[in-house]
């Protein structure tokens, strides 16, 4: 019998639309780490599952959408004057209300005590079948769920109905925080829900200067707009005149990928700059091993697409990884700049290289910032207590449920 069906410890369903993507370590970090809560995956898509072994998914079966019978202009007027499609309950007795999976009927044969929605648009696009089920559930925003799908036509408004709805709504900093009250979160709503990041004591040492000039710089993200990738070109054009044998390191992969090779041949780069595309965490664990500093130049995108906190950067700021960044989303909530790294403002490539520069010329900062950044995650982020915090806000959705069932109506 798995951990997960432990009938001893209360359940919670952890609900998402893909388990897992390969960017969504610390999800899997949370749901496989739970210690008084037992929890089975519901998700639309099952993927990569040697990145993510777990045994406890369920894949949400997708309904057949019904048809209003022999009623054109019925359908025409919900879908096209009202452009409420599904309609939002049943207009006669033959049609029953459309749910795309098969959610409320699972919810209803495992009965858990809670419901958590990774991401704020999968909450979106949840709602009405939490409801149809009637039980508590909670959701943690991320990052990019923030902005996602804003622009689109009465997409405000659901996601208020998501903020009444929701007993507890997470979030991965204060600055996501931040923006989820200022889009309508009520304030007494929000938690703060930290990346976890696990230790391995055998993976963290302090940084030493090269003496032979060969610094390796390495970034680990998605290959997107708020990455920073073209800034950070700009930014290494000024630096490898100073110390020509740098190699930048960039780890990852996305829909910037033939752009940013372009960018790098044209500056005549090529021998500086090594792609290394998605890697295992024990390669990335070598490739943070073998780097003198982490580098993540974050910047808020046209969309106003912002981060939360970096996973990456605190998986390499626990193996001793000083960190050269931007003042940006989370990032300053664990980088200090000036203790465990050097912040500096968005889209500014000349601060963001003579940032570079100054980790790699001022004596003893290398090696002092490196030995803070392992303290520094370890104290704010470990595992256990980051978990441990995640059930608190498990068992707080969970009594509040309980007092409105108990309280007179």
């Amino acid at each position: 019998m798995s951990e997960t069906r432990d009938s001893r410890k209360p359940l919670v369903i952890s609900a998402c639309g893909t388990f897992l993507k390969p960017e969504m370590q610390s999800v899997y970090r949370q749901i496989a780490n739970l210690q008084r809560y037992r929890t089975i995956v519901f998700a639309e898509r099952h993927e990569n599952a040697e990145l993510f072994p777990f045994d406890d998914v369920v894949v949400m079966e997708k309904l057949v959408r019904p048809r209003l019978k022999g009623n054109f202009i019925l359908r025409f007027w919900y879908k096209y004057v009202t452009k409420q499609w599904p309609p939002p309950r049943p207009v006669n007795r033959e049609v029953k209300p459309y749910y795309p999976y098969d959610l409320p009927d699972l919810l209803s044969q495992y009965d858990p005590s809670l419901v958590h929605v990774y991401y704020g648009h999968k909450a979106v696009k949840y709602r009405r079948m939490l409801k149809a089920w009637g039980g508590p559930w909670i959701v943690s925003f991320h990052g990019v769920d923030v902005v996602k799908f804003f622009d689109r036509e009465g997409y405000v408004e659901k996601m208020q109905r998501v903020f009444r709805e929701a007993r507890l709504v997470l979030a991965r900093s204060e600055s996501l925080m931040t923006k989820l009250e200022e889009l309508g979160c009520p304030k007494e709503k929000l938690r703060l829900n930290r990346t976890p990041i696990p230790f391995d004591d055998s993976q963290t040492f302090v940084r030493r200067v090269p003496d032979d000039g060969r610094w390796r710089i390495v970034q680990a993200s998605r290959l997107i707009a708020k990455k920073g990738l073209f800034t950070t070109l700009k930014a290494l054009e000024e630096m490898v005149k100073v110390w020509p044998k740098l190699q930048f390191v960039l780890c990852g992969d996305g829909p910037s990928r033939l752009e940013f090779e372009e960018a790098v041949d044209a500056l005549g780069l090529g021998g500086n700059v090594m792609l290394r595309g998605w890697l295992t965490q024990d390669e990335l664990k070598e490739e943070f091993r073998n780097a003198h500093f982490f580098w993540h130049p974050s910047e808020l995108t046209e969309t106003s697409d912002q981060e939360g906190v970096p996973n990456a950067m605190l998986e390499a700021m626990a193996a001793g990884l000083p960190v050269v960044a931007t003042l940006h989303g989370g990032i300053p909530e664990a980088v200090t700049n000036g203790t465990d790294g050097l912040l500096v403002l968005e889209k500014s490539p000349d601060k963001l290289a003579a940032a570079g520069l100054r980790m790699m010329s001022e004596e003893g900062l290398l090696a002092r910032m490196s030995a803070h950044a392992a303290e520094s995650v370890r104290a704010n982020f470990g595992l256990a207590g980051r978990v441990a915090a995640l059930e608190d806000c498990y068992d707080e959705a969970v009594k509040i449920s309980h007092d409105s069932l108990l309280s007179p109506h």
